[in-house]
């Protein structure tokens, strides 16, 4: 049975051997893709990504959750293909704001925008 070692409790002089050992152990093509990011910005050991289904965004809520939040609040009669839509941007702000932030913005904007000329959006 293979023991499992928690590299986050490593020195790290220990780190950087294992690395320097996996980096030159690998094939030219492999190494290849590392020199592209640069070898001291790649992390061999960096943790697995969270399953989409368990990440949250700023208040805590899952994707799941604020679809679910939405549509109860919204109080619309809303079709799937809307749903759909909801939720896939949702998928986004989960994962990273910083991707959904210009929409975000441009929604406020524009909200304000028809406001000020008194039509609906």
């Amino acid at each position: 049975m293979t023991k499992t070692v928690n590299f986050e409790e490593m020195p790290d002089h220990e780190i950087e051997t294992r690395k320097r050992h996996m980096y030159e152990k690998m094939s030219p093509r492999r190494r290849k893709f590392v020199d592209r990011l640069g070898y001291e910005n790649w992390d061999p050991f960096a943790a697995p990504f969270d399953p989409i289904d368990i990440r949250v965004e700023k208040t805590g809520l899952t994707q799941a959750q604020l679809t679910q939040l939405f549509i109860l609040q919204s109080g619309r009669n809303l079709n799937q293909e809307y749903i759909d839509q909801v939720n896939e941007f949702n998928v986004m702000l989960v994962m990273n704001f910083e991707k959904v932030r210009p929409v975000y913005e441009f929604c406020l904007w524009y909200a304000e925008h028809c406001k000020k000329h008194g039509v609906e959006p």
